[in-house]
């Protein structure tokens, strides 16, 4: 997949980063990616990412999350729709009890 990241305010990133309730838990880990790649078939997401922490080691670099899901939209409206999408709000609904924390940030 790709898309045009212009500069012109047109595109927007979603970047989520879930903290498990059990991060030692492969189990858990597995259902919450497994829910991630079922996301991926919400039809606004031009590009997706599923990422767990890099092995970086510098003090700037956030590594405490377990897992990650980037996702690029054409603009603010796409991701408006996904965020209602019976696809997105079934993900909520069942994995949200895998998490104890989850961190968004978006961007334009």
């Amino acid at each position: 997949m790709s898309i045009d990241l212009s500069k012109d305010g047109s595109s927007f990133v979603h970047h989520v980063f879930f903290y498990l309730k059990n991060p030692d838990n492969a189990s858990a880990a597995e259902q919450l990616i497994d829910g991630l790649k079922k996301l991926t078939q919400v039809p606004t997401i031009q590009y997706y990412h599923i990422g767990l922490p890099a092995p970086t080691d510098r003090d700037v670099i956030l590594g405490d999350y377990s897992i990650s899901w980037l996702c690029l939209f054409k603009n603010l409206e796409e991701e408006e729709i996904y965020q209602s999408h019976p696809i997105h709000l079934k993900f909520i609904e069942e994995c949200a009890h895998l998490w104890e924390k989850v961190e968004v940030f978006d961007s334009i």
